[in-house]
Order: structure tokens, then C-alpha cells, then sequence
């Protein structure tokens, strides 16, 4: 492996780290930690916050499942445990790689079940854009229903459009702005390294067959119910959250989906789990909402770290629930076994 390599493969290890931390310790740099033991920790209902957990695990066992039934039309017929599984090793080792998860979880079926994988690698990227057009559909009805909701609180309140923009300082501008650079840097990245691969054709014939295996799912309202349930579930994993502070009561489902919606795109910029720029664009929101800038920022510190904690307990679950697996050579040895877990 040349030098050049070898610096680029740290620099994409070790960027998404420093960038998330930079942002990390912008927010706070001057936050009174002490202020935060004594009347944070003790009105914090922790009930909520471990409900909040159960739907984090279901959105990745929906997910996992999802995953299986894309697999099925390319011949391939991975048990659902060892599906599920890699799933929650996919987001657990993204926290130590960002974006590594899709490679990880693909070769894990390879490795437990002889699943093929380019086209398990295909299959992903069909489930991407399947995620993304919801995405940017739920954008887009955020954006009409918060219309109203909008004028509403400018009438309320007597705030204006520049005085919401009047709210950031320009470090706050600065940070937004280098969230959307790097998220557009990271696009051109992933594009160049697609069109490196098109050389392979055969790993590409292989991805191009994943990508279409949509058209071959068997019972394609299932697929719709569990997409739906992934999303669902990731919703209400962050909703119920807000039940767990006093200074949250009266925001409502809507708050709630904007923050939700935001916070879903900041994601795409690649630090672990979302660290920093999830921090700053849900705390953005909720001071626009109306909550106190340090409840704000208490509040994403509290829920982001809970729920990425959360992660590497699933992981390390996954690992050891698939050490006492059989191994399947070849998945078509698997192929009767839809029932079997």
C-alpha cells in the first residue's frame, strides 16, 4: 500500500472525528456543565428516555427485514436473525468508520451466510434511494404544513424572518456553512468512487441486479409496511424524548417533525452518528421553537449521546448472537429456510 493511499484512508478515518468535535466544542466551548448536573439530571424522567430506546431497536429490526425481502428475487435467502444483525453491526461500526456500515453489513451476510456481495451491496443502494425519496418527500411536507404553523408563531410572537436570521451569530453561519460543504464534498466523493467501480463490470452487472431486485419483492406491500415502520419508528425513538424535559411541554408533534426532518439531513454530513452537525441543527430548532438556548443545548447533548450509546450495545449484541451461528457456505443451502431462525 502506497504512502498516498495510506494518507487518504486516515484522512477519512480521522476527519469526520475532528469535524464533529470542532463543532462539538463550538457549542460548548462556555456551557455550564455544573448548572447541567444539578437541575438537568434531577427533572430529567428517564422512563421516557428508555421507552424512546425500544422503537431505536425496532427501526433497525424493520430495517433488517426490509433488507431481506430485496434479497430474496437475486436468489438469495439470508436467515432474518443474521439480517437484523447485521444491521445493528452496520450502524455500530459507522460510529468508528462513517459509512462503513453498508460494507460491513454485506459482508457479513457473505461471511454467515455465503450471501453474494455485489449484489447484496446493489440491494443497499437500492434501500438508499428508496430512504432518500422518502426523505425529501417528508421535507417536503414538513415544509407545507409548517407554513401555517409558521405564520402562527410570527403573529404570536412579532417575529420576523430577519429576526430569526438576526438569532445566528457568525460563528453559527460559519458552521452551517461547512456542514454544506462538506456534505457536498462527500457527495462528489461517493459519485467518483461509483464511477471508479464501473470499471468492474461484473461487480457493477452484480450491483446493477441488486438495484433492480425491487421489482422482483414478493409481497411488495410488506416492503411498503416496513419502510413506513424504519421511519415510524426512528420518529417516535426521537419524539418521545421531548416527554422527558419540563422545558419541552407545549412544543407538539410538529416541533417535533421539524427538528426530526432537520436533523435527518444533517446526518448527511459524515461524522459518527451524526455528532456536531445533529447537535447544532436540532438545537437551532428548538431555540426557534422557543426553548431556551442552554435547555437546547442540554437537550441534544442528553438524547444524542443516550441514543448513539445505544449502537455499540446492539453491535456487540449482534457479534455475539452470530458467534454461536452455523456458517452457510453457499446461500443456496439456505434457500428452504424461510421460516428458520
Amino acid at each position: 500500500m502506497d504512502l498516498k493511499k495510506r494518507v487518504r484512508q486516515a484522512f477519512n478515518i480521522i476527519f469526520p472525528f475532528v469535524l464533529g468535535g470542532l463543532i462539538l466544542y463550538w457549542m460548548y466551548r462556555d456551557f455550564d456543565f455544573s448548572r447541567f448536573n444539578r437541575k438537568f439530571m434531577e427533572s430529567t424522567n428517564w422512563w421516557w428516555m428508555a421507552f424512546s430506546l425500544v422503537f431505536g431497536v425496532t427501526a433497525q429490526v424493520f430495517r433488517g427485514l426490509r433488507w431481506r425481502q430485496t434479497l430474496e428475487p437475486l436468489g438469495e435467502y439470508p436467515r432474518r436473525s443474521t439480517c437484523v444483525y447485521s444491521i445493528f453491526i452496520s450502524y455500530a461500526s459507522s460510529l468508528i468508520i462513517p459509512r462503513i456500515g453498508e460494507v460491513a453489513r454485506c459482508a457479513v451476510l457473505k461471511r454467515y451466510e455465503g450471501t453474494n456481495f455485489t449484489k447484496a451491496v446493489g440491494t443497499v443502494v437500492t434501500e438508499r434511494i428508496i430512504d432518500t425519496l422518502l426523505m425529501l418527500l417528508m421535507v417536503a411536507l414538513t415544509i407545507l404544513l409548517q407554513l401555517k404553523v409558521f405564520n402562527t408563531f410570527f403573529d404570536e410572537t412579532g417575529t420576523s424572518i430577519e429576526g430569526i436570521f438576526n438569532r445566528f451569530t457568525p460563528m453559527g453561519w460559519v458552521v452551517a456553512l461547512l456542514c454544506a460543504v462538506v456534505a457536498v464534498i462527500f457527495a462528489c466523493y461517493m459519485v467518483k468512487k461509483m464511477t471508479l467501480l464501473a470499471k468492474f463490470r461484473k461487480v457493477v452487472s452484480d450491483m446493477k441486479e441488486g438495484v433492480l431486485s425491487l421489482r422482483g419483492v414478493r409481497n411488495k406491500w410488506l416492503f411498503v409496511f416496513y419502510t413506513l415502520m424504519i421511519w415510524v419508528s426512528y420518529f417516535i425513538h426521537f419524539y418521545l424524548t421531548f416527554f422527558c424535559f419540563g422545558f419541552m411541554d407545549g412544543l407538539g408533534l410538529m416541533c417535533a417533525l421539524v427538528a426530526f426532518t432537520v436533523g435527518g439531513i444533517s446526518v448527511i454530513v459524515p461524522t459518527p452518528n451524526g455528532a456536531g452537525p445533529w447537535h447544532f441543527s436540532v438545537k437551532t430548532i428548538l431555540y426557534l421553537y422557543g426553548v431556551g438556548m442552554d435547555d437546547a443545548v442540554m437537550f441534544v447533548l442528553v438524547v444524542h449521546s443516550i441514543q448513539t450509546a445505544l449502537v455499540p450495545l446492539l453491535g456487540v449484541w449482534a457479534l455475539m448472537a452470530l458467534s454461536f451461528k452455523k456458517k452457510i457456505a453457499t446461500s443456496a443451502q439456505n434457500s428452504e429456510q424461510e421460516q428458520s431462525e
